[in-house]
């Protein structure tokens, strides 16, 4: 089972910059409900599909530079990065159903 990476300021540019495959980072805080419902949904995805696409997780209140560089408002978003760039967001928490719809083309 893949595990998810959790990301901070110093490793964020690195991880998804040197990343050979999408890589999804979940923007979270530890307050936020939301975040919570969809947390388990990320682990048995990182699961299924992580040789596919690596899933990773950044506390944006331990790193809220990270979240304003990518216009993170609300929480949870979760953004794609194909190729280092930003390709896809989703904001809000979803159904495992509605994720694996938005997040079909990298899987």
């Amino acid at each position: 089972m893949a595990a998810i990476t959790t990301l901070s300021s110093a490793s964020f540019d690195e991880t998804v910059g040197a990343a050979t495959k999408p890589v999804l980072v979940d923007f979270w805080a530890e307050w936020c409900g939301p975040c919570k419902m969809i947390a388990p949904i990320l682990d048995e995805l990182a699961g299924e599909h992580g040789e596919s696409i690596t899933f990773a997780k950044l506390n944006v209140d331990e790193a809220p530079d990270v979240a304003r560089r990518h216009g993170v408002m609300s929480i949870p978003t979760l953004i794609v990065f194909d190729g280092g760039e930003a390709s896809t967001r989703i904001v809000g928490a979803k159904s495992k159903a509605a994720l694996l719809e938005d997040l079909a083309e990298y899987l």
